[in-house]
């Protein structure tokens, strides 16, 4: 490589050339996001989340910067930035590593794997040590919440003002049922 905006290009054609479903901001490829599926046998198994990226103008040299978009549940995730706490991104980084390593091994190994020892998410990681049934229900319900492929589509305004504050009352209402769900 002769520099590093050669091997940026490259890496990022690589991973919209793989399978993930990328989306340029800005037309540039510095930041940029990835449509992220939970991996196969895990609780985040069927969940799919929008993952922020970012590279450094000194990448591959410097490590990008990773976020999930739409909210999960998980002690080494800051639940309300998105942010990811994966020694191998943030302290171990090397140029050997490119944008594939991260979606097809580190983001598997952190969801397979949590670290409850290591937390961003002191809720998710305190769960998972003292009620690990409760916690898997937990994980279960932020998948089924927050991560459902139409999740991906919204902006990161729409995931802001999501509907923690309606009611259960609310969200029952009949005004649902005007979208035209067809009766069975």
């Amino acid at each position: 490589m002769s520099s590093p905006s050669k091997r940026r290009e490259m890496d990022v054609m690589k991973l919209m050339m793989s399978d993930y479903n990328v989306e340029t901001i800005n037309d540039g490829l510095n930041e940029f996001n990835v449509k992220f599926h939970g991996p196969k046998e895990s609780l985040y198994e069927g969940g799919v989340w929008k993952i922020r990226v970012e590279l450094p103008d000194a990448y591959p040299f410097k490590s990008p910067s990773i976020g999930f978009v739409n909210k999960i549940f998980h002690p080494n995730v800051d639940e309300l930035s998105g942010s990811v706490c994966l020694d191998v991104i943030n302290q171990s980084w090397s140029p050997m590593f490119d944008l594939l390593n991260i979606f097809e091994v580190f983001l598997p190994q952190l969801l397979l794997y949590p670290n409850p020892s290591d937390p961003l998410n002191g809720d998710a990681a305190s769960l998972m040590m003292k009620d690990r049934k409760q916690y898997d229900q937990k994980v279960k319900e932020y998948c089924e919440r927050y991560a459902k492929k139409e999740d991906t589509t919204k902006s990161t305004a729409d995931n802001e003002t999501d509907d923690d504050d309606i009611t259960d009352e609310e969200a029952g209402s009949s005004d649902d049922e005007i979208a035209g769900h067809a009766d069975p």
